[in-house]
Parts: C-alpha cells; sequence; structure tokens
C-alpha cells in the first residue's frame, strides 16, 4: 500500500523548543515501510516519534539500545485476551495494540470492559455479529463471549439456530449500530455457527460490510483436510460485494492445502478483491470443546487426529476418550488445544508474501489456570526461531508481518492506524526494543507464562512500559482505538 505520507525520517519537528520526553539512542532503528535499517537515534515528545537522527540526541530519559534493534510495537489483529493479564503477558512479547477482530462485541469497546480503567496496551474489536445474533435470537444482551460473569454457549441458539427474514433485518440493524459506534470491521465466526448462518443472512453481512467501506474477519467453515469449499464461499461473497475479507488463522483451516488456498487468494487479489490473511506461530489450534466442529462433525478425520493430541488447556493433561466425552458433558466452556499443524504448512504459510502474524490468544484471567503459550510467546517465538534460527523470513520483512501490513490494513477505514506500524517522524511511539541475538519465547504448551527472552524495552504513546524485560509498575499509557478521525 501507498504510505500515508508521515514527516520524513530525518526531520525534526524543528518549531518545537520542548525538550523530548525520552531518547532512544544507538539502536538499529526498523522502519519495514520505508526500508529504513540502520544506527539512529530516536527522540519522542508528546507521545510521538519526533525525530529520527544521525546524530545524538539529548532526552529527559535516555535508553541506550546499543547492539539492539528498535522497530515498529507489535500489533495482534486476532486476540481474545483482552484481560488485565492477557495484556501483561501480551506487552513483554512486544504486543502495544490488541485487537479481537475474528469475534467482536456488540459494541466493540465492551471487548475491552475488563481493561477499560487501566489499558496498558491499546485495544479494539470489530462488531459481533454473533452478539447480534444474540441480542435477536435470544432476546438478552451478551455483548462480549465473555462478560460480567457470563459466557456465551456455542449451543445456545445464537450459534445452532437459522434466523427468519425477519430476524436477519434485526441483525443487521445491530451490526449498523455497531459499525455507526466505530467498529473496526465485522467479526464473523462462521464456522462456529456453520449450521445456522443461511445463504441470505451470509450475503447480507457482506453486503453491509462492502457499503460501509469495512472489512469482514471470517473463520471459515471447516471442511476435511485441504477442501477449499469455505474459502470459496467467502471470496465469491467478497467479490460480489466489492467486500474486503480478512481470513482468520488460514494454517488452522487449509492444513495441507495451504499453498492452493494461497493461489486462490492470490487469483481473487488479481480480480481486484481485496483479501488478506493470518497465520500464528504456534502449531496447535485452541477452541472450546464444545465449538461446532467437535460437537457435530467427524473432528478426527477433519483434523487428521486422535483423542491422544488433545490437551485439557484448565490442566495441560492430554486427554482419552473417557476424559473427553467427561469434559464435553461436564464443562462445555472448557477449552482445549488440539495439536494438529505442520511447521512445514506455517513455512508455506510465512512465505506468502503479504501473510501476517497473529496470536489467536485465549481468554485469560488468572495464572491458576492454564491457557495456550500464543498469550506469551507468539511474536518473540517468530523473532528467534523463524527468522533467526530457522531463516524463514528476514528481520524487516517479518517485523512487518506484526507491525505495518496490520496497520496498513486497518487505516484504510480507521485512520488512528495511519500513525501504528511505523518508526517514523509523526507516528505514534508504540516501539519494541530487542536483542535479535537473544529474543526467543519461553512459552510452551504446560507453561504458558513463561515470558519470552531478548525482549527488553516496550514503550507504548511514549511511556515506558517494559523495562529491561519487566512490566514497569502503573504503566498503563493504553487506549481504546475505532474509527474515529485522527487526532492532530
Amino acid at each position: 500500500m501507498v504510505s500515508w505520507g508521515l514527516h520524513s525520517l530525518h526531520v525534526s519537528f524543528a518549531s518545537s523548543a520542548e525538550p523530548f520526553s525520552l531518547v532512544i539512542s544507538n539502536g538499529r532503528v526498523i522502519n519495514p515501510e520505508t526500508g529504513l535499517d540502520a544506527i539512529r537515534h530516536v527522540g519522542i515528545r508528546r507521545g510521538r516519534v519526533a525525530s529520527i537522527s544521525q546524530t545524538p540526541l539529548v532526552g529527559m530519559q535516555t535508553i541506550d539500545a546499543t547492539d539492539q534493534v528498535v522497530a515498529p510495537g507489535f500489533i495482534d489483529i486476532h486476540s481474545h485476551t483482552l484481560t488485565p493479564l492477557g495484556q501483561q503477558h501480551n506487552v513483554l512479547d512486544g504486543v502495544t495494540t490488541q485487537l479481537e477482530m475474528e469475534a467482536g462485541a456488540l459494541p466493540s469497546e465492551a471487548a475491552g470492559d475488563l481493561v477499560k480503567d487501566r489499558p496498558i496496551i491499546n485495544y479494539g474489536a470489530s462488531v459481533g455479529h454473533f452478539a447480534a445474533r444474540i441480542q435477536v435470537l435470544e432476546g438478552r444482551d451478551l455483548p462480549y463471549f465473555f462478560y460480567r460473569g457470563e459466557q456465551a454457549s456455542m449451543a445456545s441458539p445464537a450459534f445452532t439456530q437459522l434466523a427468519t427474514a425477519p430476524q436477519i433485518a434485526a441483525i443487521r440493524d445491530k451490526i449498523e449500530d455497531g459499525l455507526d459506534g466505530g467498529g473496526l470491521g465485522i467479526g464473523l465466526l462462521l464456522d462456529y455457527m456453520r449450521d445456522a448462518v443461511s445463504q441470505e443472512e451470509l450475503a447480507m453481512i457482506f453486503r453491509v460490510a462492502g457499503e460501509r467501506k469495512v472489512p469482514v474477519f471470517v473463520h471459515v467453515r471447516r471442511n476435511l483436510p485441504g477442501d477449499s469449499s469455505g474459502l470459496d464461499e467467502v471470496l465469491a461473497l467478497a467479490e460480489q460485494y466489492d467486500t474486503a475479507v480478512f481470513i482468520c488463522h488460514i494454517t488452522h483451516n487449509a492444513m495441507n492445502g495451504i499453498e492452493a488456498w494461497l493461489e486462490k487468494i492470490d487469483a481473487a487479489r488479481a480480480r481486484g478483491v481485496r483479501v488478506a490473511t493470518e497465520t500464528l506461530s504456534y502449531l496447535a489450534g485452541g477452541t472450546s470443546i464444545s465449538a461446532d466442529v467437535f460437537r457435530k462433525r467427524d473432528w478426527r478425520s477433519i483434523f487428521a487426529i486422535d483423542y491422544s493430541d488433545v490437551q485439557w488447556v484448565a490442566t495441560g493433561e492430554w486427554l482419552t476418550q473417557e476424559s473427553w466425552e467427561h469434559y464435553a458433558e461436564t464443562e462445555p466452556g472448557g477449552m482445549v488445544n488440539h495439536h494438529y499443524v505442520k511447521e512445514a504448512w506455517l513455512h508455506s504459510a510465512l512465505r506468502w508474501s503479504d501473510m501476517m502474524v497473529s496470536t489467536d490468544a485465549l481468554p485469560a484471567f488468572t495464572p491458576s489456570q492454564m491457557t495456550n503459550p500464543n498469550i506469551s510467546g507468539s511474536f518473540s517465538r517468530l523473532l528467534g526461531r523463524y527468522v533467526r534460527d530457522q531463516g524463514v523470513l528476514g528481520l524487516s520483512d517479518a517485523l512487518s508481518r506484526i507491525s505495518l501490513k496490520q496497520a496498513q490494513w486497518l487505516e484504510t477505514f480507521a485512520p488512528q492506524f495511519r500513525r501504528k506500524g511505523r518508526v517514523q517522524v509523526g507516528a505514534d511511539a508504540d516501539l519494541v526494543v530487542f536483542d535479535p541475538k537473544k529474543v526467543a519465547a519461553g512459552a510452551d504448551y504446560g507453561s504458558p507464562w513463561q515470558p519470552p527472552s531478548g525482549i527488553d524495552w516496550v514503550i507504548i504513546g511514549g511511556v515506558v512500559t517494559v523495562e529491561n524485560g519487566g512490566l514497569v509498575s502503573g504503566a498503563a499509557a493504553g487506549r481504546y482505538l475505532d474509527t474515529s478521525p485522527l487526532a492532530h
């Protein structure tokens, strides 16, 4: 995409005599948008990058970034852990903006209800189609899938029942209201309600998104390994209604068909369809044991795995048929990690030039309960394992896939992202300082809370939030992001 026109990298805000609040000196500054990769000194003032200089700068506070990389803050475009604990672990992994786009919420700010008073990092969400369905089909207000002690059930009418024509019209009104309120596109959990969403309702969603010029973020209907019919369905609708579409966690849906799926996306893009997609850096899938794919379909054939390949997230135990059936009956809202993705599939995804990387982190409320490691190590794992150790990507390219590409996709309808994902004069001072020789994930399955190594500093809106690898007590510089106009 074309840059929106931030000030030149070597130009300071010379008209201001105000001192820099923070200077990051001697760092290897990488700005994927312009290709800058050089030793520079970064001056920050009033929450923005105010100078990028070849000569030293003086600030009220200075970080010596010798032998370290200064990069744009990481944007997680697919997260389900907008919780205090989730934000604490995300920021240690370099995340400065956390977005709930696959599920969304209605209103969208409800996704961040637990962090809104003291957000550590920036956050936002799409408009949740599922929440509109809950309001219309169930007559109750559950704006997010966990909200003030309530939790959505994937066995409820909103996930299982077809909507009538009047109900579809009412769902449309709810979605429109959410977009009027600044929601970042429309979140569509299609695979979780595959038998409940008719073609009429699906067309309505894409029509509204096309008219409003916002994307649909979709978990496509899953089929047997490699079957692309779920992808074909949404690409056809995107083309028909001139709608941008974001395919969530493509590797986990395409499986051994990843290269064929990407070829289909390339062909659609060549026809003018706006399509983006993402992958994860960890290989297992994480979701509810009551998800549609487990309750209604032959999941062992779909994923080519068995009970013994699945972990109960809360305890980390590997399941048997007996324990699976016990949990499915007694704790239908519980989470599982199912291990089925091959690393070769991930390599194929990462080599696709516009692939983004996200966490898909599960909700995290207390460290006494297990979760998946995505919450703590997704981006450090990418930079350590797949950039430094395996050489699948170059460093600047990898950084673009966790910062710039997300910002460019979002800024077309959400102007606040024009200042995200860059290390440029005028950009928001959301920055990560890390050691490329040491950066690595510490978290793994069974030990999800281990912080990464090598991510030493994280700055959010000019505020030091991670210092020497540890969370700064009281730091809460995040803010809610929506489609509001860009502030001056």
